[in-house]
């Protein structure tokens, strides 16, 4: 191929004559957009690239597991419970990103942040319609893990003070059961289910102003009573949730657990059923929206609290997850939900108010 002189000149002394005519053309389009897949030059910019490719890879890698629907292997499943402060890494991507004139990543950082901002919303799966009719009863229930125990003056404390109808105690050892068969809690809450366990962590315990029936509860390597409670002549099922939570290692034992409440609460019928406790899982779990999607309301979600933290309650409501939840079926409306500070235990307790239905066709 021959070139002019002009040309060899402006090609200068060791490179190739510039391409001319189609091939030129693409040439060059290429070139161009390789240039916003290239790291910048420059020391410090191109450091500072490389500096936002490790918490863009981890916000990436979150999402993509969340849109999947599924919770993935360790750490997938414990950076999913804070998956609202992925919006942290992704800003700080972008900010890096920004410093080093990184096209590339300036876009994905913005991406990152715009699919976490998407899955920040309240999830909606299979929630079932308005119950109709008349309003039987308007309940107060609670649900509180007293983390081994210890939070048993606070949740009496709070008993005295919030006079909830049920309750749902988790993490209840023998110390807890004593304090739970005082005189003054058996005048209030004569009826009740206590399931103690081999650990402080393990026992459970039901406690209700209505009278209610043991019932066989959710097998689990902690202890998850259930019961039926009969509120103004109408039967209402009741489960304790404490399923294991997702520890290195244990994921499987998690979601087989979670697994067995999802199983009891597409098994109930017709009849109004509640789910309370520590989950372990927040909505950002494949797991628990499992749980959701055999049409239970979560009743912080319904309330408009849904991402109020509940553990751990060092640093909530500032940060957190929320993993203690109120669950009901068609024939309980959630009113109010408030989550309540215990003293000693790193739960934060919940409080909902509900209107019980009749039977819903």
């Amino acid at each position: 191929m021959e070139t002019t002189v002009a040309e060899d000149q402006a090609a200068g002394p060791g490179r190739p004559p510039a391409p001319r005519g189609a091939r030129g053309a693409v040439a060059r389009l290429l070139r161009a957009a390789a240039r916003p897949l290239r790291l910048p030059g420059g020391r410090a910019r191109r450091w500072a690239a490389w500096c936002a490719v490790p918490p863009l890879a981890v916000v990436s890698v979150v999402v993509l597991c969340r849109a999947a629907d599924t919770d993935g292997i360790t750490p997938i499943p414990q950076l999913l419970a804070f998956l609202p402060w992925l919006l942290v890494p992704a800003a700080l991507g972008l900010l890096l990103s920004t410093a080093a004139r990184w096209p590339l990543g300036c876009g994905w950082a913005l991406a990152a942040a715009a699919a976490t901002g998407w899955f920040i919303q309240p999830y909606d799966g299979g929630s079932p319609p308005e119950p109709r009719g008349p309003v039987l009863a308007r309940l107060r229930v609670m649900t509180a893990n007293l983390e081994f125990g210890q939070a048993r003056e606070g949740l009496l404390s709070a008993l005295r003070r919030e006079r909830p109808d049920l309750v749902a105690v988790q993490e209840c050892d023998a110390r807890c059961a004593e304090a739970l068969g005082s005189a003054a809690v058996r005048k209030a809450y004569p009826y009740r289910s206590v399931a103690l366990g081999d650990s402080a962590a393990a026992g459970s315990a039901i406690l209700s102003r209505h009278p209610l029936t043991g019932a066989e509860g959710v097998r689990g390597t902690l202890r998850m009573p259930g019961a039926v409670v009969r509120v103004a002549g109408q039967r209402l099922r009741m489960q304790v949730a404490h399923p294991m939570p997702p520890m290195p290692g244990q994921l499987d034992l998690w979601r087989t657990e979670l697994g067995r409440l999802r199983a009891y609460a597409d098994g109930r019928g017709g009849e109004p059923t509640l789910i309370a406790g520590d989950f372990n899982a927040t909505q950002d779990h494949a797991a628990f929206r499992a749980v959701l999607d055999t049409g239970l309301r979560d009743s912080a979600r319904a309330t408009g609290v849904s991402r109020t933290p509940s553990w751990p309650s060092a640093t909530a409501p500032a940060l957190g997850a929320q993993i203690d939840h109120v669950l009901v079926s068609r024939g309980l409306r959630p009113r109010t939900a408030r989550f309540l500070d215990l003293p000693h235990t790193d739960h934060r307790a919940l409080l909902v108010e509900l209107d019980l239905y009749g039977p819903q066709g």
